[in-house]
Parts: structure tokens; C-alpha cells; sequence
């Protein structure tokens, strides 16, 4: 019988999902397909129900509903159970389980940029959900020198704390010191296509040859990226997250792990092309 997967989020007309997950079922002759489907926050119980009734596979999970679907799933990953946040479900059985990629996929893009290099000291900046998804991963992969960094400096304690090691700065601690960093991971909103944009800190300290991420992928270079550049720095955007975060979601379901670098070229490649419109 042909498997249907999902995304579920609001809004999520934007997604790149969909595209990318059919054209690995269809480079990997899968009978499977995958949909985009809009659920507001008051519909979420009730869309899971649907979905679970619907015979779906399994789905993932976007803005604003990673931390309420939690109360509608069977079991969670301990990482995901860390993080309070999913994006990926699997069904099993019958039984629904969280599981959260983002972190993971980070780190994956991460290293195949640059490499293993675990003994860096690295700055997030940031507390958000993807920070603290991102900095728990980190951990879990061996990275250890974490820093973190806020506007609001008790919720990057509040991360420090939870991982049981690494340091909080205030914004403006973290950029007398940017020089002691050799990787910067930008986990905020700014940059996002369509928004207003203030730098979430200032680079002005940033070392020569740093290596500078950010979680955005639509702008592929946000003006954060822009300014690293500038400052000689290398320079990673948000869409190996992305697809990383997609294919070991796709290895849950399915246990095969697809194509990531066809991928990052081919949704480049889309997202240049529509930059230019």
C-alpha cells in the first residue's frame, strides 16, 4: 500500500518540504508521497486524531505547533524529551512518537562543512527553540565549549543550566570577547525573508576566519552572513540544516538515509531562482 507522509504547521504554503521529500521517494523508487496541510492552533488535537484515523505514516512538525503537539504523541525521544520540542513523528503500531532533527541536522550540515573540529569554542546566539535544539545536540555530538547568548540573559542560563555545562553571556559581554570564538551559530528569526532586520550582535570583533552559521535558509545569505563575509569569515547557511534535518527524519520513517548533497544544490538552485523574481 503507498505511504503518505506530512508537514503540518501554520502558516505552511512556504514549505519546502513537500518538494524535497517526493523528489527523494521518486530518486529513490518509493511509492510514498508527501503533502502540506495547514493546522491552527485551536485545530491541532484534531488534526492529529485525523492523521492517526487517515493511516499516515508519519509527519513533520513546523511553526507554531513543536511544543503543543507534545501532549497528543505516545512517547517521545529522550532529545526530543530534552528539547520540549518535536518536528518529526513516526507511527508504529498504532503509536505515535516524537522525535526532534533540527539539532541533528545542524550539526550534520555543520560537519560537513568544516569537519569534526569539537574542541572549538562556539557562541549561540539566541534561546530559542532552535538554539536550545542546536546546543543539546552539540553536546550529544561531543561539542562541549558552548557559550550562549541573549537579549535576555536568564533564558540563556536557563540553556547553560540544562546542558549542565558552557557559559551565558549577555549580548554585550559576547561582543567584547567575539575574538575567543572560532564558530558562530545565529539562531534567531533575524534574517528571514520578508522581516525587518537588525544584527543580532555586532561582528565587529568577530576573528579572521571564524566560521559563521545561520539557521535561516530563505534569504540563502540574510545580512548576517552578508557582514561575516566581509569580516573574512566562512560561512554557512540555514539550508543544510534544513535538508539534514529532512533526510534523518526520512531515515526514521523509511530507514534509508537520501541524497543531502543533490538536495542542497537542487533547492539552491530554487530558492537563487526565486530570489530573483
Amino acid at each position: 500500500m503507498k505511504k503518505w507522509f506530512a508537514v503540518i504547521g501554520d502558516p505552511i504554503a512556504h514549505s519546502k518540504s513537500p518538494n524535497m521529500h517526493n523528489a527523494w521517494f521518486e530518486e529513490m523508487n518509493i511509492d510514498a508521497a508527501y503533502i502540506p496541510i495547514h493546522v491552527k492552533n485551536d485545530e491541532l488535537e484534531k488534526a492529529v486524531a485525523s492523521l492517526k484515523t487517515l493511516g499516515v505514516s508519519g509527519w513533520n512538525i513546523t511553526i507554531p505547533h513543536k511544543q503543543t503537539i507534545i501532549p497528543y504523541l505516545d512517547e517521545l525521544d529522550p532529545l526530543a524529551e530534552k528539547m520540549a520540542a518535536v518536528n518529526t513523528v513516526v507511527v508504529q503500531d498504532g503509536k505515535l512518537k516524537g522525535y526532534n532533527t533540527d539539532g541533528a541536522g545542524f550539526v550534520h550540515s555543520l560537519e560537513e562543512a568544516i569537519g569534526q573540529q569539537k574542541e572549538s569554542e562556539i557562541l549561540i546566539i539566541g534561546s530559542g527553540g532552535a538554539a536550545r535544539g542546536i546546543a543539546f545536540a552539540l553536546q550529544q555530538y561531543g561539542y562541549h565549549n558552548i557559550t550562549v547568548t541573549n537579549r535576555t540573559v536568564s533564558k540563556a542560563e536557563k540553556i547553560v543550566n540544562e546542558l549542565g555545562e558552557g557559559r551565558a553571556l549577555s549580548i554585550e559581554e559576547a561582543e567584547k570577547c567575539l575574538d575567543q570564538f572560532s564558530i558562530l551559530i545565529q539562531c534567531t528569526s533575524a534574517g528571514l525573508a520578508n522581516t525587518e532586520f537588525k544584527l543580532p550582535l555586532s561582528l565587529e570583533k568577530l576573528q579572521e576566519g571564524a566560521i559563521v552559521a545561520d539557521i535561516v535558509y530563505n534569504p540563502l545569505m540574510t545580512p548576517f552572513l552578508l557582514e561575516a563575509e566581509k569580516k573574512k569569515a566562512t560561512i554557512i547557511n540555514g539550508l543544510g540544516m534544513f535538508v539534514h534535518q529532512g533526510a534523518i527524519a526520512f531515515q526514521y520513517w523509511l530507514g534509508q538515509y537520501p541524497n543531502t548533497n543533490l538536495m542542497i544544490k537542487r533547492l539552491t538552485e530554487e530558492l537563487q531562482n526565486e530570489q530573483l523574481i
